[in-house]
């Protein structure tokens, strides 16, 4: 008897990919038809997708886990290099704050804490969950040769290097601190300067949200390289104006146009607007996000900047929460993903939102009063951390042909994380709230330990090539398509 046929590891159905289907062939397409303006996404049923993913789980990969198979794909090594950072991160600054309760148990240190904290958790992973999904998906976007993942070690070698001479040095000696963050800077430069050759090799016409996140990145490699002479010259200021400029012209800016090409609904919130004009909302995403960075960065200007802060922070508060109400009325947020996307994206809407009631805080006060980090943390850890929780949770699922939906797990962590937001949010309005920023760091390494264990799981086992006819695949499912083919 010939032997049966091997094939790709088969995907559950997807329910995201089920709901755009009942929405017909043009909500896939960039830019959207006005046509699925007012088209809402069915569910499909929870019996089916239940079976779905059981069968997924059991066929996807087996095998013992090595590190040999990070290699195998570039999502792999540098998703796995950013669970290890989010999760030491996570421990180190619980540990810091943890010592403050225990007297005599203070830390040394050379960085001001308040930097330390800003660079090492806002920087040391994200920028890693970028680079797995844009050397994965980017080729297949830009029609360009797929990358091997052997091509990031270099910058995956910096990267950990870096950041834990780095850690050494914000207790010890800030010029190590600084050698540390070039070391990082470095790395980073040379994967943006890689991803921007593949740009420019691309014949493809819409490079509109690559070249925007090329820019970012670039950005982000400018702020770093700012923020190691910063602290290599003991300039604080010029510290914070390099990590108000990596937050808000690197990092949010890469989120919002990923989410930007990967929502279907933002190509439908406003038909008439959308049809003339696809990329409005990104470009004014962009806008209201590059103005932060002057009117932020400098402390001293808190109070002559907090007028024309109130002001824009207020309209695009308005804007980004009027979105997302809008979102909900024409989507099913009962599908899990895309309900973890909108509460990040609403997040976003907040974050805005206390900035401008801190700005009116500051101007009334003379600056006596500044709750900037409320804002901050909103945007941090409610907006960046909950869209990278989804995306993440998507692509990993995807790659290893499990089924793309957050089950109970990824749910549960999820909702850990938005109350973590919330209790650092609260401590940042009372001036006595240690306790709550210690509870809110002891759950947000609680969600990101146990969220970075569980899929560090399934990048070392090596992929299996399962038969479709195997009785234990569901008959008649559709398989799903690779994560760099769709939207969510």
């Amino acid at each position: 008897m010939a032997p049966a046929r091997r094939g790709p590891t088969p995907r559950a159905p997807d329910p995201l990919d089920v709901a755009q289907g009942a929405c017909g062939s043009r909500l896939l397409q960039w830019p959207f038809s006005p046509s699925a303006t007012h088209c809402r996404l069915s569910v499909p049923s929870v019996q089916a997708v239940a079976r779905a993913r059981r069968s997924a789980r059991r066929l996807a990969f087996d095998g013992p886990w090595r590190f040999g198979r990070l290699l195998d794909a570039p999502y792999r090594l540098a998703f796995f290099t950013a669970a290890t950072m989010v999760s030491a991160s996570a421990l180190w600054w619980l540990a810091v704050l943890a010592a403050r309760f225990v007297p005599g148990s203070g830390l040394a240190w050379s960085v001001a804490p308040g930097h330390a904290h800003a660079l090492l958790m806002g920087f040391s992973f994200m920028p890693m969950f970028f680079a797995g999904f844009l050397m994965t998906a980017g080729p297949r976007w830009l029609a360009v040769p797929a990358v091997a993942a052997r091509t990031l070690l270099p910058t995956v070698a910096a990267w950990l290097a870096g950041w834990a001479t780095f850690v050494a040095g914000t207790h010890f000696d800030a010029r190590m601190a600084a050698f540390g963050l070039a070391v990082v800077a470095a790395g980073w430069s040379a994967f943006a300067w890689r991803f921007a050759r593949m740009l420019a090799s691309s014949k493809v016409r819409d490079r509109t949200h690559l070249r925007v996140i090329g820019a970012a990145s670039g950005a982000g490699a400018a702020a770093l390289w700012t923020a190691a002479a910063g602290l290599a010259s003991h300039q604080p200021a010029v510290v914070q104006v390099a990590i108000s400029t990596g937050l808000w012209w690197f990092l949010a800016p890469v989120f919002a146009t990923a989410m930007h090409r990967m929502v279907p609904v933002f190509g439908v919130l406003a038909p008439r607007l959308d049809e003339r004009h696809p990329n409005w909302l990104l470009w004014t995403l962009l806008a209201v996000l590059a103005m932060q960075v002057p009117l932020t960065a400098w402390p001293a200007g808190a109070v002559a900047l907090a007028p024309a802060t109130l002001v824009l922070d207020t309209a695009a508060a308005t804007l980004v929460l009027w979105l997302a109400v809008r979102w909900a009325t024409l989507q099913n947020l009962r599908i899990r993903l895309l309900a973890m996307l909108h509460i990040g994206f609403a997040w976003l809407g907040v974050s805005l939102a206390l900035l401008a009631a801190s700005a009116a805080m500051a101007w009334s006060s003379g600056g006596v009063t500044d709750l900037r980090l409320a804002g901050l943390h909103a945007l941090g850890i409610g907006f960046f951390g909950s869209a990278q929780l989804a995306f993440v949770t998507r692509i990993s699922a995807g790659q290893t042909g499990r089924s793309q939906a957050a089950d109970d797990i990824a749910w549960a962590l999820f909702r850990a994380l938005q109350a973590a937001v919330a209790l650092r949010i609260a401590a940042a309005w009372r001036p006595d709230a240690a306790a709550l920023v210690l509870a809110a760091a002891l759950l947000w390494a609680g969600v990101m330990l146990a969220w970075s264990a569980r899929y560090v799981r399934w990048y070392g086992p090596p992929a299996s090539t399962v038969d479709r006819d195997d009785p234990r695949f569901p008959q008649g499912a559709p398989t799903a398509p690779a994560f760099e083919d769709t939207v969510i």
